[in-house]
C-alpha cells in the first residue's frame, strides 16, 4: 500500500501542483523527506514572502499552488500574506505541520493548539484530518474548494508523523481521481433582461473588474464595449489586483475613485452602470455622498456571491464572468449611439529636479517590452503608473487588492517563475519594499530575472496623503530617512543600480530587461502623490 505521502504527491501530480513555495521547519521535514525529483520547491526566507511569491505564480499561472508553512509561528508570520491572497483571489493550498498526534493533546513545543480556527477569517475552508488516512482526501478537497469560485487560499494542518502511514490504494486512487468542475452560467432569463436594458440605456457605461483578466474573458470585454460604445472605467485601484480591460483603448476612461461621493460624480452622466467582475465598490477611504447618481441603475456580474450580497445597491448576477459575457454578447443587438469620445493620450510630464515618479514611469513605459507584466506596489505611483504606461494585455498587471505592504516584491518572483518568457518589473517604494525584502534572496537563489524599479521618495507619501485627507497633522512615523534599499538588495546578490535622473533611469532600464538575472533600480524621487 501507498505511504500518505505517496499518495498525496501523486495527488499533487493529478492537479498539476508539481511547483511549490515554503519554508519548513521541523514539523514539515517528514513531508518533505525524499522529496520527489518531477517537483520545484522554492524556498522563501520568511513566510510571508512564500505566500507572497505563491500568489503570484497562482494569479499569473491560472494554477491551484501548494503553499508549505511551519506550524503555529509560521502560519502566523503569513497572515499578512494571505489577507492579500484572500482579497487576490488567490487559489492557494496552504498546508502547515503540526505536533505529532501524541503531543497535540499536551500542547508540547510547537503545537498548533487551534490550528483550524487560527487562519480564520482569511481561507475559504480550515481543515485538520482526524486520522493520519484521511490526508490525502482531505488535501483533495482543498484543492478543489480552492480553484472554485470565488478562489481563495485554503488550510490544512497535518500533524508530522502521518506521512509514513501506509493508506487504502481504492481509497487514495478514488481521492486522487476525482474531478471537480465549477463554472456556472447565469441565468438566461437574467441575461436577456440585462441585455434588453443595457440596449435601452440612454447613456450606459462599464466599469471593468478584475475577474474579468482572471476568468479569461479579456477580449470579451473589448467585444461589449465595442458592440454597445460603452465608455470604460477601471473599479476603483484600491481593491483591484488586475485590469480589466486595455487602458490604451479608445473606449477607456480611467480609474474611478475609491470612495463613495467621488464614485457617483464620476459616473453622473450615466442612466445604466454595469460592473463587471469587481465587488461594487472597494472603497477607501470614506468619503459620503449618494452611492448612485440621480436616476442611475446599477447591474453587477460577478463569480463571488459575498461581493454580490453585500454591495450596498445595484442589482447581481453570480455567475461566471466569461460564461457571462459570452452569453450577454449574444444577447445585445450592435449599438447606435455615438462612439465615446476618444481616450486621451497620456500627459507629458517635464523633467523636474528631483525628478517627478511619474518621469520615471515615462522611461519605464519606453524600456518595457510590449509583453512586459508590471507588478505594483507604490501606493503614491499607483494612478501616475496607469495613466502613463496604459497596459494592454491581459495577464499583465498585478496589485494587491487587500492593501496590506509585502505582496509586491515577493509575488513579482512568484509572478516571473509563472511566465518565464515575459519580462516582469516590479515597482515599488522603499517602504513597501522592507515588508518582503527577503524575496530578494529567492530571486537570486532561483535566478528568477525580475527588475525592480524603486521609487524613493523618503516617506511614506499615501500615509501623508490619508493624513491630510483624515484632517490629521502630527502623527510620528511617516518619515523614511537613509533607507538605500540597493545596498540591501546587492547584500542579497541582486544587481544594482542607482539614478540620479531620468537618462541614467531610462539607461538602467533597459540594462536591467535585458539581463539574465535580476536587477534593481532606484531612483530618487520628489514626495507626494503622482498622479499623471
Amino acid at each position: 500500500m501507498a505511504t500518505v505521502r505517496e499518495a498525496t504527491f501523486d495527488l499533487f501530480r493529478e492537479h498539476g501542483m508539481t511547483t511549490m513555495f515554503g519554508n519548513p521547519g521541523s514539523t514539515e521535514l517528514p513531508m518533505l523527506a525524499d522529496f520527489p525529483a518531477d517537483f520545484r520547491y522554492f524556498l522563501g526566507l520568511q513566510e510571508a514572502v512564500v505566500v507572497g511569491m505563491a500568489d503570484g505564480y497562482a494569479q499569473a499561472s491560472g494554477k491551484t499552488t501548494v503553499v508549505n508553512l511551519h506550524t503555529a509561528p509560521g502560519v502566523g508570520n503569513a497572515m499578512g500574506a494571505i489577507f492579500n491572497a484572500q482579497a487576490n483571489h488567490s487559489p492557494l493550498l496552504i498546508t502547515a505541520g503540526q505536533q505529532v498526534r501524541a503531543h497535540i493533546t499536551m500542547q508540547a513545543n510547537l503545537t498548533n493548539r487551534d490550528a483550524t480556527r487560527m487562519p480564520h477569517p482569511l481561507v475559504k475552508w480550515s481543515y485538520e484530518p482526524p486520522r493520519a488516512e484521511d490526508v490525502p482526501l482531505a488535501l483533495a478537497h482543498g484543492a478543489h474548494l480552492a480553484g472554485l469560485a470565488p478562489r481563495g487560499p485554503v488550510f490544512v494542518s497535518l500533524p508530522m508523523d502521518d506521512w509514513g502511514v501506509e493508506v487504502d490504494d481504492g481509497d487514495a486512487k478514488a481521492a486522487i481521481a476525482r474531478k471537480v468542475t465549477g463554472r456556472a452560467s447565469a441565468d438566461p432569463e437574467a441575461v436577456r433582461a440585462l441585455a434588453e436594458r443595457l440596449d435601452a440605456a440612454q447613456s450606459p457605461v462599464l466599469v471593468a473588474g478584475p475577474d474579468i483578466d482572471a476568468s479569461g474573458a479579456w477580449d470579451l470585454g473589448i467585444a461589449l464595449a465595442e458592440r454597445q460604445r460603452l465608455p470604460v472605467w477601471a473599479s476603483p485601484a484600491t481593491g483591484g489586483n488586475r485590469l480589466g480591460f486595455p487602458e490604451g483603448h479608445p473606449n477607456f476612461r480611467g480609474v474611478l475613485p475609491p470612495a463613495i461621493g467621488p464614485v457617483a460624480m464620476t459616473l453622473e452622466q450615466h442612466d445604466l452602470i454595469l460592473v463587471v467582475g469587481s465587488s461594487v465598490f472597494p472603497y477607501y477611504p470614506h468619503i459620503p455622498g449618494q452611492l448612485l447618481p440621480g436616476g442611475a441603475e446599477l447591474v453587477a456580474i460577478t463569480s463571488d456571491p459575498d461581493e454580490a450580497t453585500r454591495a450596498p445597491m445595484g442589482d447581481a448576477i453570480v455567475a461566471d464572468v466569461k460564461l457571462t459575457l459570452e452569453a450577454l454578447i449574444d444577447a445585445v443587438p450592435e449599438s447606435s449611439r455615438p462612439l465615446p469620445e476618444p481616450n486621451q493620450p497620456p500627459q507629458e510630464i517635464p523633467v523636474s529636479d528631483p525628478l517627478n515618479p511619474s518621469t520615471v514611469l515615462t522611461a519605464l513605459g519606453e524600456a518595457l517590452p510590449e509583453d512586459g507584466i508590471v507588478v505594483l506596489e507604490s501606493p503614491t505611483a499607483t494612478l501616475a503608473l496607469r495613466n502613463q504606461l496604459r497596459i494592454s494585455r491581459p495577464g499583465s498587471y498585478y496589485f494587491a487588492a487587500g492593501g496590506g505592504l509585502g505582496f509586491g516584491l515577493a509575488a513579482s518572483v512568484g509572478v516571473q517563475i509563472a511566465q518565464p518568457d515575459r519580462p516582469v518589473v516590479c515597482v515599488l517604494g522603499e517602504g513597501s519594499a522592507q515588508y518582503a525584502i527577503t524575496a530578494f534572496w529567492s530571486a537570486v537563489a532561483y535566478d528568477v530575472p525580475v527588475t525592480f524599479l524603486v521609487l524613493q521618495n523618503q516617506e511614506y507619501g499615501i500615509l501623508k496623503w490619508f493624513a491630510e485627507a483624515e484632517g490629521v497633522t502630527g502623527a510620528p512615523g511617516l518619515d523614511l530617512p537613509k533607507l538605500d534599499v540597493a545596498a540591501v538588495a546587492e547584500g542579497y546578490g541582486v544587481k544594482a543600480h542607482r539614478a540620479s535622473d531620468r537618462d541614467e533611469a531610462a539607461g538602467a532600464l533597459a540594462s536591467a530587461l535585458a539581463s539574465s538575472g535580476p536587477e534593481l533600480v532606484e531612483v530618487p524621487v520628489a514626495p507626494g502623490m503622482a498622479l499623471f
